[in-house]
């Protein structure tokens, strides 16, 4: 039996996992398992679902090899468990069949390439976020009040009034003046 296995990393991808499962049906999966959570998450509860479900001499079928998880020796555990209970893998892009000995070679390359793509994505993006950072850019949200109001807010409770009262007269959450006062602390 072939069982099919699709993943996207957020909930924005709705497309892409629709995308995978008609993929996956088409290739004759009968029963298919799907996961909303970054393949660098070790728990898939889709993944262990697919897994537990598949019995010796089935096939458990991937659009693409990194849908198991981008890391080498994650991928290779999960094949070399599947392997010892008579589980093959099969990955749809690559025509990927672990049920030969060059199937495996390629898995072990394209685990590794895999790996490595997710490395050069965090690496990027860490220098991103440093040159950001270095020209005076800040990631996140705008703060909710620009400073007079803050210094207005910060006068209120000074005067008495309380959180609530605060956060409701500037029409924020009480927890936007609470970060407020524990900032000002600081």
């Amino acid at each position: 039996m072939k069982i099919g296995y699709a993943r996207v990393s957020t909930h924005h991808q709705q497309d892409s996992l629709d995308a995978q499962k008609l993929a996956l049906e088409g290739y004759g999966c009968k029963k298919i398992y799907a996961d909303r959570i970054s393949g660098a998450s070790s728990s898939r509860p889709g993944l262990a679902a697919a897994l537990d479900y598949a019995r010796e001499g089935d096939s458990v079928v991937v659009t693409r090899l990194d849908r198991l998880g981008r890391s080498t020796v994650d991928i290779l555990r999960t094949v070399q468990d599947l392997d010892t209970r008579g589980i093959t893998i099969e990955a749809l892009d690559t025509q990927l069949d672990t049920r030969t000995p060059a199937g495996r070679l390629v898995l072990s390359v394209l685990a590794s390439m895999a790996e490595f793509e997710r490395n050069l994505i965090v690496e990027r993006t860490r220098e991103g976020l440093a040159h950001a950072r270095a020209q005076g850019r800040v990631g996140g949200r705008r703060p909710k009040l620009d400073e007079t109001q803050q210094q207005a807010a910060l006068a209120a409770l000074a005067s008495g009034m309380s959180e609530a009262q605060v956060a409701q007269t500037f029409g924020v959450s009480r927890s936007t003046i609470t970060r407020l006062k524990r900032a000002n602390k600081q």
